[in-house]
Formats: C-alpha cells, sequence, structure tokens
C-alpha cells in the first residue's frame, strides 16, 4: 500500500508522530512474521521544499513528483485548535496548493484519509459533500457551519465514506493509521494495536465537553445555562424557550444548527456529563445521582450512560482507581 502523508508547515507533531510509529512498526511485523505482505510504502509529502513542523522541527519531505502515485493520502492535522487560528490557514498558499494536489490525486484514484483538524482541509475541497464525516469535536459547529453539505457526526471517532475516511481529534491519528493497517490485515493490526497499548475506538462521546460546544453561539451558551439549572427538574423545550426569550422552533433550529441534535439531546449530554462527574467523586449511590440528574431511578440513568458512552457505571466509576 503506497500512502502519501501530506506535511504541511505547522502541522501537529503528535498527529504525524504516531501515523509514522505505526506504520513502521506494522511493516516491522510484516516483514518478522508475515512474509513481508502487507508492506506499508509510506513517503512524506511537502509543498514546499523546508517544511516545519509545529514544534519547529524540520521535516524530510519529498516534492510531488509525476510517478508519486499514491494509494492513499493521509492529511494529518495542523496546529490550530482554534478557529481564531485555522481560518487564516486555511487561505495559506500551500494549503491550497495541497488541496488542488489532493484533488489531483484523487481524480486517479487514491483515496483520502484525514483526522482532527485535517479534515477541515479535505472538506475545503469538496470532496466530502453529501458524505459522512467526522471532525475534530471541539470544532463541530464550526465546520458544521462552514460545511453544511457533510454530513458530521462528531460523537464517532472514525467515518469511512467513498471517497476515503475521516478520523476524530488528535489521537483520532492514531485510529486512522490502525484503522488503514486492520484494512490491509487484521491480524497485523491487532499486533500492532497491542504493542502500542492501543486499539480503535468508536466515539469521541466519552470525551466531549459540552460546555466548549456551546461558546460557538451566544443563544446556545445561554441555553447551557438555563439547562444546567434544571437538570433535576427535567426537560421542557416550551420553558427553556420561554426563560431565553425566543420561540421553540428557533431554539430547535439553532441547536441544530450548532451542535447538530436536538435541545433534548444536548440536554442529555449535560446529564450524562454530570452524572459522570457524580459517579467519579465517588460518595453517592446511582439512585441518588439519577435524583440530582432528573431520573426517577438509576435504572434509567444505567442505560443512558451505556447508550451514550459505551460503558457501565463500574467502568466510570474505576476511572479514578
Amino acid at each position: 500500500m503506497r500512502i502519501s502523508i501530506l506535511a504541511l508547515e505547522g502541522l501537529f507533531d503528535t498527529g504525524l508522530t504516531v501515523l509514522l510509529d505505526a506504520f513502521a512498526l506494522a511493516n516491522k511485523f510484516s516483514a518478522a512474521q508475515m512474509g513481508g505482505t502487507p508492506r506499508f510504502d509510506v513517503t512524506l509529502v511537502g509543498m514546499r521544499k523546508r517544511v516545519r513542523s509545529g514544534h519547529g522541527l524540520l521535516l524530510p519531505v519529498q516534492s510531488v513528483t509525476p510517478g508519486l502515485k499514491p494509494d492513499w493520502v493521509i492529511v494529518p492535522a495542523l496546529s490550530t485548535g482554534t478557529a481564531e487560528q485555522l481560518l487564516p490557514a486555511l487561505d495559506r498558499p500551500d494549503v491550497r496548493q495541497a488541496q488542488s494536489q489532493m484533488l489531483a490525486w484523487h481524480g486517479k484514484g487514491a483515496r483520502i484519509a484525514a483526522s482532527c483538524i485535517g479534515t477541515f482541509l479535505v472538506a475545503e475541497t469538496g470532496l466530502l459533500d453529501h458524505q459522512e464525516a467526522t471532525t475534530t469535536w471541539w470544532l463541530g459547529p464550526l465546520f458544521r457551519q462552514r460545511y453544511p453539505k457533510v454530513r458530521l457526526d462528531e460523537s464517532r471517532m472514525l467515518v469511512a465514506s467513498d471517497v476515503g475516511v475521516t478520523a476524530g481529534a488528535a489521537m483520532g491519528h492514531l485510529d486512522l493509521a490502525l484503522w488503514l493497517v486492520r484494512n490491509a490485515s487484521p491480524e497485523l493490526a491487532t499486533l500492532v494495536s497491542r504493542y502500542l497499548l492501543a486499539d480503535i475506538r468508536s466515539s469521541q462521546a466519552p470525551y466531549i465537553i459540552p460546555n466548549h460546544l456551546a461558546q460557538a453561539d451566544p443563544l446556545i451558551q445561554r441555553f447551557e445555562r438555563w439547562a444546567r439549572d434544571h437538570l433535576a427538574t427535567g426537560f421542557s423545550l416550551q420553558a427553556a424557550a420561554s426563560a431565553l426569550a425566543t420561540s421553540t422552533r428557533s431554539l430547535q433550529r439553532r441547536c441544530q444548527e450548532v451542535l447538530g441534535k436536538s435541545p433534548l439531546a444536548y440536554f442529555q449530554d449535560l446529564r450524562v456529563e454530570r452524572a459522570q462527574t457524580l459517579l467519579r467523586g465517588g460518595g453517592l449511590d446511582l439512585e441518588s445521582i439519577a435524583a440530582q440528574v432528573g431520573y426517577a431511578d438509576g435504572a434509567t440513568l444505567r442505560t443512558l450512560l451505556r447508550d451514550r458512552l459505551g460503558r457501565g457505571v463500574r467502568d466510570i466509576r474505576g476511572d479514578l482507581r
């Protein structure tokens, strides 16, 4: 498998490193135990002759040549963790050149993979229009606003599509690498993941901080404050809209536009977050915690936590052990 990693100025060092390490381990174990098959031929491709990482390290990039025909193109994240940093970066000449090169490679059959903020670079090309995708969770509202044609679900860690695959935030680069290895050889991916003490995760949901998402919009910020004050008493769309001096339709529409979910779904996110905090505190039983977040019994809360996080009460309590 021929893999070209687009190395752009100021990329996220950790993202690049985990990609390179995962493929290097895969090649090592493939050679030692599987007769050299599969083999991952990885090249770092730069739009400039000299490219430095986010930490200022000089990267050994090669230029694009006619003979470079990757099966997969991977777009790592830039070290631009906020909208204020990211938006100007998307207009840089080297980033625009990289997007044109992506389109050219894709037109010749290459598939595109991206993680974290790298998904923004792919979305800019239009390749993700009408496709399912994920991205770094805290920039989900910005992604949704900028690329309304993309079917975004930032709660997922990995999303395959006709174009290729997108992955979630930061260490999602490792999930992405393991996914690519697994598609070539499940046995090899299992071996690599065990050496790295990592495995493909299906969801970003346990890591999402609802408050960070709410900051993308003034109305959603006010709704969040109202919701936190009413976790124990329960959700009422009409009561929330009245308290915020807006209509129920406007609140529903804004939640969908910014968060990609209904007001009730976001209210339940806050319930889950609060329940996790209380469970990790260790001082209350499940019934008491359920009452504090508006549920009549612990069984209902237990089901919600399992559905949202894929984890049980015992697992959550055990996080601090």
